[in-house]
C-alpha cells in the first residue's frame, strides 16, 4: 500500500520534479498511443518500437513500400519523422556537389537534414516535424505526403533507384 508523503516532508524542487515526471510520463504514453493510432488510420504499420530514457522511436511502413522512422522525446513538443540515405565514402565528393540542391529541396518541403560521416559510410538523414498541439489525421497525412515527396525528390537528386517493385521509396537506401 502506498502511503502519502506530506508535502512538507519534501523540498519544493524535489516534489515538483516528482510531479513533473509523473505528468510527463502520462503525456508521453498518450503521445505514443495517439501517434500509433494515427499511423494505423493512415495505413502505416508501426515496426520495431523502442522506448528508452524518455524517448520513443519506431519505424513505419505502408503497403507501397515507403519506410521511415519517427521519434518522440518526452521533453519535446513535436513528433519528428526521419529518413536516412546511406552512401559509401567513395561518394563523398558526389554528395558534397549535391549539398546546395539538398538544402534547396529541404527548404522547399520544410524539412532539415543531418550529414554524418561514420567509419564505413556517410549518412544523410532528412527530418521533418509536426507539433503535437496540431497533430491530427489530416495534419499527419499532409506532413507524410510532403515528407515522401521530399524523400522522392532527394532520391532523384542523388539518382538512387529503389529496388522495391511496389512503391517509390524505402528507408536505408
Amino acid at each position: 500500500m502506498l502511503h502519502p508523503c506530506p508535502v512538507s516532508a519534501l523540498s519544493e524542487p524535489v516534489f515538483c520534479h516528482i510531479l513533473k515526471g509523473m505528468k510527463q510520463s502520462k503525456i508521453m504514453r498518450e503521445r505514443i498511443r495517439r501517434v500509433k493510432i494515427l499511423f494505423a488510420e493512415l495505413g502505416y504499420e508501426v515496426v520495431d518500437p523502442e522506448e528508452r530514457d524518455g524517448a520513443f522511436t519506431a519505424g513505419f511502413q505502408n503497403e507501397t513500400g515507403f519506410q521511415a522512422g519517427f521519434y518522440i522525446d518526452e521533453e519535446s513538443r513535436f513528433l519528428e519523422l526521419a529518413f536516412s540515405f546511406t552512401f559509401s565514402h567513395s561518394l563523398s565528393g558526389f554528395l558534397r556537389s549535391k549539398m546546395e540542391d539538398v538544402l534547396r529541396l529541404c527548404y522547399e518541403y520544410g524539412s532539415y537534414f543531418n550529414l554524418q560521416k561514420l567509419k564505413k559510410e556517410t549518412t544523410l538523414t532528412i527530418f521533418t516535424k509536426i507539433y503535437f498541439i496540431g497533430l491530427n489525421y489530416y495534419a499527419l497525412k499532409e506532413t507524410l505526403r510532403d515528407f515522401q515527396e521530399n524523400v522522392g525528390a532527394l532520391r532523384e537528386l542523388v539518382e538512387i533507384k529503389s529496388e522495391n517493385k511496389k512503391g517509390d521509396a524505402h528507408g536505408d537506401s
